[in-house]
């Protein structure tokens, strides 16, 4: 499934992926390819890109902001975030 993790500034992150693992606002979760439309609010902490089964990961520091799942496409929505 294709994710793209925006900043108002830049693309942090633009790609294929097994999984990504979000902090929501009750408790983290993730989202697996071909998962139910979804829109969720996110809390500041860590969101972890799941490049592959073997736990492949790509990792980013997020201060909050929101997440769309749709049509096997992820788009994280963050106020600001680094590469960790």
């Amino acid at each position: 499934m294709k994710i793209e993790i925006l900043t108002p500034e830049k693309k942090l992150f633009s790609g294929e992926a097994y999984g990504v693992q979000m902090p929501g606002l009750t408790g983290s979760f993730e989202v697996l390819e071909k998962h139910a439309p979804l829109i969720s609010a996110l809390k500041a902490g860590t969101v972890k890109v799941l490049r592959d089964k073997q736990q492949d990961l790509a990792r980013f520091s997020i201060q909050g902001g929101f997440v769309e799942v749709l049509n096997n496409q992820i788009t994280v929505l963050v106020e600001g975030g680094v590469a960790i």
